[in-house]
């Protein structure tokens, strides 16, 4: 790639659409360092979901760049209990922020996907070109079928209107700003709430759900921050982009690690009749990896870092 092909940010206006999200936290401490002027709207600005809303808000603020990390997420309980809202919501965002951009003169959107888009039983590593190849986790298809709907939605406008709209898959997210909430929230921030609060307690144990066996990829957030950052300066296609470590750990790795950090000295009890969820996750990210771009922050260090972001900010509440 020369220097002629990079989408400059210095002076460009860049809405990032879920800026109090995880990811989208991120996106606005990454975009700090570079010369570009950081849109953000809240819920009392818009609904996401209301197409109007989005159109009018996009025409008054008339953005350069807009990331796509906006979105209702949860783990497999909130997956599973709330199917109608994942599908609906997720279908509802993406679309009305991906047709404002067109009919507004976007110069460059990137959408987040997530790995759950590919089929449950994938060849490990999973490969871009596995999309669509096989059935859908059920624990997470309604998620999956929308962000599937993004990907395609974004390709459709590239093939139909020539808009440079292109689409990042980042695989397990974890990190500051991570939701905690046990109803709702993913393998990571789910432990270490608990594990935090055992340890408070004195508790012998704590329960972790299913097997231990399945295998997660997992990324500190501020690292997909950056990958998103990098595929908007130096991508522009059609087929969407992997973004993870290369690495994987089985969910019992995971909890023993996440308890060396919380300093719990107790039994991992592995509750068996609770779902285990996809067997394995492990993305292959060598396009990103070709592109010049790879991770920074271990695993470990990212634990280390959101723990003592969890203690100052969420541990009393």
């Amino acid at each position: 790639m020369t220097e002629s092909d990079i989408y400059a940010l210095d002076g460009k206006r860049v809405w990032v659409a879920g800026h109090n999200g995880m990811v989208g936290s991120a996106l606005c401490r990454r975009l700090a360092d570079e010369a570009c002027d950081v849109l953000t709207a809240s819920r009392n600005d818009m609904d996401l979901r209301t197409q109007a809303d989005v159109e009018d808000w996009v025409a008054d603020r008339r953005p350069d760049l807009i990331f796509v990390a906006a979105a209702k997420v949860g783990g497999i309980l909130a997956n599973d209990s709330l199917p109608a809202e994942f599908l609906y919501d997720n279908l509802m965002i993406e679309a009305n922020i991906i047709h404002a951009a067109y009919r507004q003169g976007v110069e460059k959107l990137v959408f987040l996907g997530s790995s759950c888009i590919y089929p449950r039983l994938a060849p490990q590593p999973m490969g871009e070109e596995l999309l669509l190849t096989g059935p859908l986790e059920d624990t997470n298809q309604w998620y999956a079928v929308a962000k599937i709907a993004g990907i395609k939605l974004c390709q459709a406008y590239r093939r139909q209107y020539g808009c440079d709209f292109i689409s990042a898959m980042p695989t397990n997210l974890f990190g500051i700003e991570d939701n905690f909430d046990l109803a709702s929230s993913h393998v990571v921030p789910a432990l270490m709430a608990k594990m935090h609060r055992a340890k408070q307690d004195g508790a012998a144990s704590v329960e972790v759900w299913g097997s231990g066996t399945p295998r997660r990829e997992l990324l500190y957030v501020d690292d997909c921050a950056d990958a998103l950052v990098h595929l908007a300066k130096t991508y522009s296609g059609e087929g969407h982009i992997n973004v993870g470590t290369g690495e994987d750990l089985t969910i019992a790795e995971i909890a023993a690690a996440i308890a060396k950090v919380v300093g719990f000295e107790g039994e991992l009890a592995f509750d068996r009749t609770k779902p285990d969820g996809t067997p394995k996750k492990l993305l292959d990210s060598r396009l990103l990896n070709e592109s010049g771009w790879r991770p920074a922050i271990s695993f470990e260090e990212g634990l280390r870092r959101t723990y003592a972001w969890y203690l100052a900010h969420k541990a009393t509440q």
